[in-house]
């Protein structure tokens, strides 16, 4: 018994070993094969293994997850779509016979593509898509005959296409976007005559786009940018009628754009952008009366734009913009009746803009910024309720802001910046609008800011600065919490700044250059985003307000130039602080050592205030500071050796005008990259031995102080090219090594040599020695120079190390030139050539090269211009962009200038007609202005050019002027000396630095901006001008009652009159510039009446002249205070009295010593008399006077600031 039962144990094992070993060999090759698929996944889900492990005891797989069966148990489909299944696809998958559809999307799968899939023969659709497959794409897929649909986008496929993609003669979709494909597109591509959607976009397909492709006779979308494809458009892409989507942009193509045949009436969207085509907007695009998008964006596209757009009345987007387009918009553009979006901005479009825009019932976005559009915006376009964007910005465009304007109710974004729009801003604007962002800067919009900006609660930017708006601040707006960027600057804005609502957007704040009066607002402290505040120069009191320092972002921190007190909120440390400037304000107190928390910050400005103690220790914990100004305060002790630890000081270290001690450590000599020294006007002593450790110095000031020895013989020319920067000090020596003009009081160091005792015979025979060993090695030198230069080129090459510091920008640029080669001149001046750089995408640039060796002054110029125009920014001021200087000759480089300067523009050989009328002339006149006025009373010391004229005057291609060449610039800070010497060009210099000029213009100069003719010659001294009767009368021809000829009756109120009348008439009624240039006269007579030029000088301390001027009372409409009057502000004591009336100003200068008068000077009834009184270096007394009655004393904080006399008219 015991037997019988152990054989019925093993019988019924092996029963059940035989009913597994059967169950399993019932599952079909299909199920067989798929869970050898899952050897070679790394991650499956639980809805994917808890049907295919635990159910393999069936016989098909067809109740698996993903899996799909026919009638005979086959597997059909396999769909693990977003599975989120990893690991390889196995070679396996080829096993599956009757597979149709495989589909592994969005998952991911790695590794290469299977080359058994070609044994799927009956797949129909393929999609392995944003998955991670890598390698290239098997060419047996050529095999699957009856594949339709083939997805394998974003993946990291690499390789060639191979050809036999393109002969699967049922394959409708291709997509291979976004992999990594290289190579050219297959011949091939001509035999996918099914071919309905072929997407190929973002890969490296490199070589032509093959004619083949216009047999793809049922083709309808083909992607092929974001690629390296070159040559130009297939003609044969004409033939394809069905095409519908036609994206190539984003590639290199070239060549003429020739599409637009009789059979593209189905495309709908047309992209050629950022390629290299040649000419311009196909004509034969009108055929196309379907399209629906038109996008060329910086395709190179010249010419002009056709009027057969005008056909396309189905249009909805036109966007060609960033090319170089040019004429004007046809008018035909009207008739997209459809049209939602035109994009013309950055091209060359001219003349006015077409009132058939207005007719647009469905225009949403117009912009046409950055062209060259005159005239009036249409009032149909103002009339538009449609427009949600108008940005029309940086073009000349004028007139008024109409009352239309307010009635867009769907307007959200107006960007009207850098035209000429004058007038009132309408005042309801605002009001039942969704205005987004307000843009008006740079115009000439005068009037009050209206109440009603942000009455729709949407209003996010608001841009209203560099116009000449006046009033207050409406109290709205400092409540509309979605304000993030606030722009006032450079107004005429004033009464107190508004309070600002709690959790305001606030992030960005510009009120600089106005006559804001009162305290900071403590409100701002909760506008917590704020990352930026400029408050600058203004006349703001009281107290920083400690509330600041809960705005944690607060990068910019501009303060300066007001008349602020107290000392520095500690709580300021808790802003994150990248540029700190309080200067020229009233502050007192030490520095908070918790300061040291702002670590990037980059400029640090405490200068012109009352700070006293030491320097902070904490300095050298800034480690990214780059700029320290701490002039003219009450610092004193040793200058701290931890400063010589800012390793990237390196624009400016200025401690000028302090209390500072001792000697210059020496640990200072380590800021290597330094370029800006001033530590003039102390009590520091010793020597300036370690000036030579600074080798990136350009420019240093120790005058003032008591240093001793001798200067440095290591000093580079540039540094002691001025050696007034050393003078001050009693001790100090000059090398006699040095050849320098001018010691500005200094001595040569004393002659050191002793006698030797040495007998003459041997005094004799060491001479002798000596002189044959020099001769020697001259010979020795020579030859090592001649020979060096056997097989170079005549002209060395520029090669720029690393370690010569080189910009990328300047490599580039000679890269382009071919290392400055001379085919690439452009100009010639006094102290170096010019040359032109293009560098691709319409970037021109000029290079300035001065060769210090031809030309003795060349490195001062260079010096001079560094410091002044490298320093401004200014639309008027030509923009330094880069430079860079070595021991024999410096690189300048400017943005090019197409037109020339003003001189080519005005004698050119072949001038276009009408290119510089009037108006334009008055434009380029008020544009100098507006750059001589920046230099002179926005830049801090003030700059004088000291050189105007034509040829330093640059025009671009808008006729925009800006002055260049500031090469015999000053600056004008507080160590400026008297100048007795006349610089500049005869005919155009200053006229207190050169006497009689005749013609005044912009300060006293006479050239030729405004007019055609050379400049006056200056006349000798004591000489009078007349001017004939007759001119007076044929140029003006007023009533003669007005202008009594008579000198019985003479009437200096009547010329006046005369000139200022002249002047407005000259710009209205006659358009004749000869009417301006009698204007500009700096004094006229008729018949026997003379009015004399007479001089009168101011004198330095040691007596000689320091400037003279025409005093005369007659001078003509001054734009802005002379450069005389500048130069004058800045000199010995002497006196100036200023007129403003009628529109005028005049200067007179007086000897020193001459009497105060004891009543108004001059008869003239309508205008104010400012008398000031210049006794010392920042410091005036005046008085005023109307109608021959004292008004009041007129203090003066600043002489230069000479303009103030406005507010007394």
């Amino acid at each position: 018994m015991k037997n019988l039962g152990l054989f019925n144990i093993l019988l019924l094992f092996c029963l059940f070993l035989s009913s597994r070993f059967v169950s399993i060999s019932c599952l079909n090759s299909d199920g067989l094969a798929l869970l050898s698929l899952l050897k070679h996944l790394d991650k499956v889900p639980p809805r994917v293994t808890s049907t295919w492990k635990l159910n393999a005891s069936e016989a098909t797989p067809c109740n698996w997850f993903g899996i799909t069966c026919d009638d005979s148990k086959n597997v059909v489909a396999l769909n693990f779509t977003r599975s989120s299944v990893s690991g390889q696809l196995g070679p396996e998958i080829g096993e599956l016979k009757s597979l149709e559809i495989l589909d592994l999307s969005s998952n991911n799968f790695s590794g290469t593509i299977p080359s058994t899939l070609g044994n799927c023969t009956k797949l129909v659709s393929l999609d392995l898509s944003e998955n991670r497959f890598s390698g290239e794409i098997p060419d047996t897929l050529g095999s699957l005959k009856s594949l339709e649909l083939l997805y394998l986008y974003i993946n990291f496929l690499t390789g060639e296409l191979p050809a036999s993609l393109f002969r699967i003669p049922k394959l409708q979709v291709l997509n291979l976007e976004y992999n990594n494909l290289t190579g050219p597109i297959p011949q091939s591509v001509g035999e996918a005559k099914e071919i309905v959607d072929l997407r190929m976009f973002a890969n490296q397909l490199s070589g032509n786009i093959p004619e083949s492709i216009g047999n793809c006779s049922n083709l309808e979308i083909l992607y092929l940018h974001r690629n390296k494809l070159v040559g130009s458009l297939p003609e044969s892409l004409n033939l394809l009628g069905n095409l519908t989507d036609l994206f190539v942009g984003n590639n290199s193509l070239g060549g003429p754009v020739r599409l637009g045949s009789a059979k593209c009436k189905n495309l709908l969207t047309l992209d050629l952008s950022y390629n290299k085509f040649e000419g311009g907007v196909p004509p034969e695009l009108g055929n196309c009366t379907n399209l629906d998008a038109l996008v060329i964006v910086d395709g190179n596209l010249s010419g002009t734009i056709p009027p057969s757009l005008g056909l396309l009345e189905k249009l909805t987007d036109i966007n060609l913009s960033e090319n170089r387009l040019s004429g004007s918009i046809p008018a035909e553009l009207g008739n997209c009746s459809s049209l939602n979006l035109l994009k013309l901005n950055n091209n060359q479009l001219g003349g006015e803009i077409p009132s058939t825009l207005g007719k647009l019932k469905n225009l949403e976005s117009l912009e046409l910024f950055e062209n060259r559009f005159s005239g009036e915006i249409p009032i149909e376009i103002w009339k538009s309720q449609s427009l949600t964007q108008l940005l029309v910005y940086q073009n000349n465009l004028t007139g008024e802001l109409p009352m239309e304007m307010t009635k867009m109710k769907r307007l959200q974004i107006a960007t009207l910046f850098n035209n000429s729009f004058y007038g009132p801003i309408p005042p309801g604007l605002g009001v039942n609008s969704s205005l987004e962002e307000i843009d008006f800067i740079g115009n000439k919009l005068t009037g009050e800011i209206p109440p009603n900006l942000c009455h729709g609660r949407k209003l996010k930017i608001l841009n209203l600065g560099s116009n000449q708006l006046h009033g207050t601040i409406p109290t709205s707006i400092g409540h509309c919490k979605t304000i993030m960027r606030f722009i006032l600057r450079e107004n005429n804005l004033s009464g107190l700044l508004p309070e600002f609502s709690q959790d305001h957007s606030l992030s960005f704040l510009d009120f600089n250059s106005n006559n804001f009066e009162g305290p900071i607002p403590r409100s701002l402290g909760s506008c917590r985003n704020l990352s930026s505040i400029n408050l600058s120069r203004n006349k703001l009191t009281g107290q920083i307000p400690p509330q600041l320092g809960n705005l944690q972002n607060l990068g910019y921190l501009n303060l300066s130039r007001n008349l602020l007190e107290g000392s520095l909120p500690v709580q300021l440390s808790n802003c994150v602080m990248l540029t700190f400037d309080v200067g020229f304000n009233s502050l007192n107190g030490s520095i908070p050592s918790n300061f040291s928390n702002w670590k990037d910050l980059s400029t640090l400005v405490l200068s012109n205030n009352r700070f006293s103690g030491g320097i902070p220790q904490f300095f050298p914990e800034l480690k990214k500071l780059s700029t320290l100004q701490i002039a003219r305060n009450n610092f004193g002790g040793e200058i701290p050796s931890s400063l010589g630890l800012i390793e990237v000081l390196t624009y400016d270290l200025d401690l000028s005008g302090n209390r500072l001690t001792g000697v210059i450590p020496v640990k200072l000599g380590d800021l290597g990259r330094l370029t800006r020294l001033n530590i003039s006007n102390n009590n520091l002593t010793g020597s300036l031995s370690i000036l030579g450790n600074l080798a990136s110095l350009l420019r240093a000031d120790v005058s003032n102080n008591q240093f001793s020895g001798s200067i440095p013989v290591s000093l580079k020319k540039e540094l002691i090219s001025d050696m007034s920067l050393f003078s001050g000090n009693p001790n100090l020596c000059v090398p006699h090594s040095f050849s320098v003009s001018n010691l500005s009081g200094l001595n040569y160091c004393a002659d050191q040599t002793k006698k030797s005792g040495l007998s003459t015979w041997k005094i004799a025979l060491i001479a002798v020695i000596s002189s044959l060993f020099v001769l020697v090695v001259v010979l020795a030198l020579v030859f090592i120079c001649l020979h060096r230069r056997k097989g170079k080129p005549e002209k060395d090459a520029y090669v720029f190390t690393q370690e010569e510091g080189p910009s990328l920008l300047l490599n580039k640029v000679l890269a382009a030139t071919d290392n400055l080669n001379e085919k690439y001149i452009i100009g010639r001046g006094a102290h170096g050539i010019v040359y032109r750089a293009s560098l691709g995408s319409g970037k021109v640039y000029a290079v300035k090269r001065l060769v210090f060796a031809s030309h003795i002054r060349a490195n001062q110029s260079m010096m001079r211009e560094i410091d002044t125009i490298g320093q401004v920014r200014h639309r008027n001021l030509i923009k330094l962009e880069g430079f860079w200087l070595r021991k024999d000759d410096g690189l300048m480089l400017y943005r090019y200038m197409p037109k020339g300067s003003l001189y080519d523009v005005l004698h050119g050989a072949s001038p276009k007609d009408n290119e510089l009328d009037w108006s334009a002339r008055y434009n380029v006149a008020l544009g100098v202005a507006h750059g001589l006025s920046y230099l002179h009373y926005d830049c801090h010391p003030p700059i004088v050019h000291r050189d105007i004229k034509p040829e330093n005057v640059l025009m671009d291609s808008d006729l925009e002027p800006h002055i260049g060449d500031f090469g015999l610039a000053r600056l004008l800070d507080d160590s400026t000396v008297s100048t007795a010497t006349v610089t500049g060009t005869t005919g155009y210099i200053a006229p207190g630095l050169s006497r009689g000029v005749v013609l005044a213009v912009h300060g006293g100069r006479g050239y030729e901006s405004p007019w055609d003719e050379k400049p006056y010659e200056t006349l000798p001294t004591g000489k009078r001008v007349y001017v004939d009767e007759s001119d007076v009368v044929t140029f003006l021809d007023p009533p003669k009652e007005l202008i009594p000829l008579d000198p019985a009756s003479y009437n200096p109120a009547a010329y006046l009159w005369l000139i200022s009348r002249a002047w407005e008439i000259a710009s209205t009624r006659y358009d004749n510039p000869k009417l301006a240039k009698m204007t500009a006269s700096k004094l006229f007579s008729t018949g026997d009446v003379e009015i004399s030029l007479e001089y009168f000088s101011c004198r330095t301390s040691q007596g000689g002249p320091v400037v003279s001027t025409v005093a005369n009372a007659f001078s003509p409409l001054y734009f802005e205070v002379t450069e005389a009057m500048e130069v004058m502000a800045t000199e010995e004591p002497c006196d100036v009295a200023c007129k403003f009336g009628d529109g005028l100003l005049a200067i007179e200068d007086y000897p020193q010593g001459f009497p105060r008068p004891s009543k108004h000077p001059y008869p003239f009834n309508d205008s104010v008399i400012i008398y000031i009184r210049h006794i010392g270096p920042g410091v005036c007394v005046g008085q005023a006077w109307q109608e021959g009655k004292e008004l009041q004393q007129v203090p003066q904080r600043l002489c230069s600031d000479i303009l103030m006399v406005k507010q007394y008219r």
